[in-house]
């Protein structure tokens, strides 16, 4: 396995290359060690641009550029050419069709989703926390894709990476009741603890709704962000630590 970024299921695609990036291999200290791709989290922005540039030189070509989103825990999607390319994007998607674009998203628990298709149509890049999924944001990705970009949903292919898991995903009452309201069906994706608390299985959500709207292909990463610390960073780690900061790994998509 490669330490420094993960493939699932060891797959690899001849039109689309993409990674999971752990922890390793970056530049930052302490609580942020060391491959820490966000500039918000309260590191040094210097070593950041680096840690991002060392990850980005291990998927992206020299006539790529790389494009970050700046996630707001939303559903919201957005279209990059090179109109936008230098533009500040606020959402948690993006798609392009463009070969000189790749994409990415930050995580540390929040499931970083990739989609593409067979026939080189677009790339996709989703940051799906639990806010992301309450709002749905998989199934508004695979409409924008079906009206634009591919109708056939036979040749999609979805990839979803490391995410806390349900084991590690303690929620209370009141976080379940605002899944049931949205829709009932979501009550089968939480597990009684004890009398106050329950088990959320994200990934499981994720993926019932990719079903749920005819997706067949659907690739799941089987690690736990907030159980293996010398690969992940883990937002609810560092906080059950008592840990005022943490880092975020980046997830990288781009055209072979």
């Amino acid at each position: 396995m490669n330490k420094k970024f993960l493939n699932v299921n060891n797959l690899n695609f001849s039109h689309i290359k993409y990674g999971f990036f752990t922890r390793i291999g970056g530049k930052s200290k302490n609580n942020f060690s060391s491959l820490n791709c966000s500039v918000s989290s309260g590191d040094k922005i210097i070593t950041v641009k680096k840690n991002i540039k060392t990850a980005s030189k291990m998927l992206i070509s020299n006539n790529q550029n790389l494009k970050l989103v700046k996630q707001i825990h939303s559903n919201k999607i957005i279209e990059i050419d090179k109109n936008n390319l230098s533009s500040e994007i606020k959402g948690d998607g993006l798609i392009t069709k463009d070969f000189s674009i790749a994409l990415g998203v930050l995580t540390a628990d929040c499931a970083p989703i990739f989609l593409f298709d067979k026939k080189k149509n677009f790339i996709c890049c989703l940051h799906a926390g639990w806010k992301g999924a309450l709002l749905n944001i998989s199934k508004k990705s695979i409409k924008l894709i079906k009206k634009k970009y591919n109708k056939n949903l036979n040749d999609l292919i979805v990839i979803i990476g490391p995410c806390l898991e349900k084991k590690n995903f303690e929620v209370t009452s009141i976080f379940k009741k605002k899944f049931i309201k949205s829709n009932v069906r979501y009550k089968k994706f939480f597990f009684k603890k004890n009398n106050k608390k329950y088990l959320f299985d994200m990934r499981g959500l994720i993926n019932y709704q990719f079903k749920e709207i005819g997706i067949k292909k659907i690739l799941n990463s089987k690690h736990d962000t907030y159980i293996n610390e010398k690969l992940f960073f883990s937002h609810r780690r560092s906080n059950h630590k008592n840990l005022t900061e943490t880092g975020r790994m980046i997830n990288i998509i781009s055209f072979a």
